[in-house]
């Protein structure tokens, strides 16, 4: 079975790793890296595959920036041309990016078969251009891998077929829990973010970079405010990704000194930091999973989430993106208890085994 394994976006290749490293368990299995060049740096990109344990792809597209329709059609160009080299039996897509709708297109109508790893999921915001690529992706493809209980719902409500649902766990938390373990074997003193941490002791940790909190100045200036206050009575380390410090440029954005604005980190950096953080404010998807998988309080700038479980199992508390939404969540997040969090069911550090045990056995 020859497998393309499509990544575009940094949360993509976090996703991929496992599922390339569980693939040399199982004989006959025979899987490709396709790189669609989405979000490309490339220094940042060799760093970034190193830190994942990746290979250099197999095929790299090249897709570079543009509007989502220019983006998304040149992906599906390019990557017609790789499949009709390449014949591939199955292609297999991750997460939510423009990346993962274009493959999916292109392998459908050339009668691929599509498997989606992150079924399921979703905010209920078609303002999102994630949530559209979710639904879209999901209305083609033919074995759905599920996170969370939420995601089976509600492919089974949006009429698949309960056979092609498979819950498996997530591959995030597969390569969180790996991340985790080298850490544990590496010399800290070499993160150049070493000093800081150990100065602070007792910190936060943030990311902003969704348009809908930084391309509007009130919005952003709103969660600054907030970010301000929170600061004094805890430090907060920023790594500031690029579209969000445009963004602070343009609006003449000013923060406390109290919090320690730093360049985008490898994930192995973010991951040194955040682990040992007394909590983390964001508006990633990924690590309101990946905090909630090490038992570290979140506080997500959003009002709605495609992943329920982090609210249900308690570490995650929505706070929307005003001012006094972000103060009166982050006053109730002080409160939790730690220990009291639960971890969702199969979030084992297995999900990419369990992938390929259902797709082998077809």
């Amino acid at each position: 079975m020859k497998v393309f394994l499509v990544a575009g976006a940094r949360p993509n290749f976090m996703k991929i790793a496992p599922i390339y490293r569980a693939a040399k368990q199982f004989l006959g299995v025979d899987v490709r890296i396709v790189h669609t060049g989405q979000h490309y740096d490339e220094q940042m990109s060799r760093a970034f595959f190193r830190d994942l344990d990746l290979p250099e792809p197999d095929y790299f597209l090249d897709a570079g920036s543009g509007s989502h329709a220019v983006q998304t059609a040149k992906i599906m160009v390019e990557f017609e041309r790789v499949c009709l080299e390449g014949e591939p039996d199955l292609v297999m897509v991750v997460g939510d990016v423009n990346s993962t709708l274009a493959c999916s297109l292109v392998a459908k109508k050339m009668g691929v078969r599509v498997a989606h790893v992150e079924a399921g999921l979703r905010s209920r915001d078609l303002a999102m251009p994630e949530e559209i690529n979710r639904l879209v992706t999901d209305a083609i493809s033919d074995h759905f891998f599920v996170t969370e209980e939420s995601g089976a719902e509600n492919l089974l409500a949006e009429g698949k077929n309960p056979a092609s649902i498979h819950r498996v766990g997530h591959v995030m938390i597969d390569n969180l829990l790996h991340q985790v373990n080298i850490l544990e074997t590496m010399d800290l003193d070499t993160f150049h973010t070493f000093g800081l941490k150990q100065c602070l002791k007792r910190y936060g940790f943030v990311t902003l970079h969704r348009p809908s909190n930084v391309d509007e100045q009130q919005v952003f200036e709103e969660i600054a405010s907030a970010l301000n206050v929170i600061s004094d009575h805890i430090p907060l380390i920023f790594p500031v990704h690029p579209r969000t410090r445009k963004r602070m440029d343009r609006f003449g954005i000013e923060l406390s000194p109290q919090i320690f604005q730093l360049p985008a980190l490898s994930f192995k950096e973010s991951l040194f930091l955040w682990k040992d953080a007394e909590f983390v404010l964001t508006d990633s998807g990924g690590l309101q999973e990946e905090t909630t998988a090490l038992r570290i309080p979140c506080l997500t700038v959003r009002n709605n989430t495609e992943r329920p479980v982090t609210v249900s199992v308690g570490s995650n508390t929505l706070a929307g993106n005003t001012r006094e939404g972000i103060l009166d969540a982050f006053a109730r997040l002080m409160t939790l208890e730690k220990k009291r969090f639960g971890i969702p069911d199969l979030w084992d550090g297995k999900a990419a085994e369990r992938i390929w045990e259902v797709l082998t056995m077809l």
